[in-house]
């Protein structure tokens, strides 16, 4: 038996395609279960979800590691897969998964993101998937499974305590499972053909600072734990890390290379590196959008400045 698990919290406008998506699988019927928990919504989830043949439970709002944590308690199946109410399985997603898991080793798995949306920056973050995808295709053990999806054995799951219930929201509490797993050297894969399209990549350059200045905030949680993958993980791309960190190079130059021209240099070098920096992801864009090619070194601009900005702040904060 598999079991799959759905945190939903106010998502009657996305909840409804999952479900119908779930119900549409390849996989056996009889061999898996659907279970979402409602972690307190005040919209019309639960009508929604009561029009499929999924089991539903109610919880006060606690957040969705304590959501996922509770069905993962209530599920029956020896594997369980997570994804999330914004995002629509491909009809052999369960099979893809299930699938990874026939090595005896492998304890998670972590499945693959498109999107059909049309906003460029939206578009932008896809091939920002895509790009990580590339890495982790050649890593024989990832460190990192995403919530969207994702599949654990249920005993590890449970033996491991599951999230960590004190991320109050959707943000690094997969990582921070992922690096204790790792911690315990537990054979992680990725499966890129363990297809969900999302619904909800975000659609605007203020959407897009937002969410990843929270991300480096709460990446900086998770890294004052394992400070060691602040360095080197499966997943992040190092033009990633020295992107932020010659912007705030730059950025911290600029004021006194008013007063001290000998610094005018450093900081033209500054720009000159955190452009060059940009070239991978943009030929890499190129092959798959043109435009998003094109626009790439703004994003990319914002992405460094928001995550480095988040980073402090938890700094600051901690």
């Amino acid at each position: 038996m598999v079991s799959v698990i759905i945190p939903a919290y106010n998502c009657e406008k996305t909840i409804g395609q999952c479900l119908k998506a779930l119900a549409r699988q390849s996989y056996p019927s009889d061999s898996y279960e659907v279970i979402v928990v409602d972690d307190g919504s005040a919209d019309n989830t639960a009508a929604v979800v009561k029009d499929y043949p999924v089991g539903y439970f109610h919880q006060n709002n606690q957040g969705p590691a304590a959501a996922r944590n509770n069905g993962a308690r209530r599920a029956s199946g020896t594997i369980i897969l997570f994804t999330d109410a914004d995002c629509v399985p491909d009809a052999d997603w369960i099979s893809q998964m299930v699938k990874s898991f026939d090595l005896p080793e492998v304890m998670a798995v972590k499945g693959a993101y498109r999107t059909l949306q049309k906003p460029i920056v939206a578009r932008f973050a896809q091939i920002e998937f895509e790009e990580r995808f590339e890495m982790l295709k050649k890593a024989e053990s990832i460190d990192m499974v995403d919530t969207y999806s994702a599949g654990f054995r249920r005993d590890v799951f449970i033996d491991m305590g599951g999230f960590d219930t004190s991320f109050p929201v959707a943000n690094n509490e997969d990582t921070e499972l992922a690096y204790r797993m790792a911690a315990k050297n537990y054979k992680m894969v990725f499966n890129p053909n363990a297809i969900v399209y999302h619904l909800n990549h975000p659609d605007s350059i203020f959407r897009y600072a937002r969410l990843k200045f929270w991300r480096g905030y709460w990446r900086m949680v998770v890294y004052r734990r394992f400070p060691g993958k602040m360095f080197k993980d499966t997943y992040t791309p190092k033009t990633l890390k020295l992107q932020i960190l010659f912007l705030y190079l730059a950025l911290a130059i600029c004021l006194p290379a008013v007063f001290f021209n000998f610094l005018l240099f450093a900081l033209l070098l500054s720009v000159i590196i955190f452009a060059l920096l940009t070239l991978p992801f943009a030929a890499f864009a190129f092959r798959r959008d043109p435009a998003v090619a094109l626009i790439s070194p703004l994003l990319l601009s914002v992405r460094a400045a928001s995550l480095g900005a988040g980073m402090i702040w938890a700094v600051l904060h901690g």
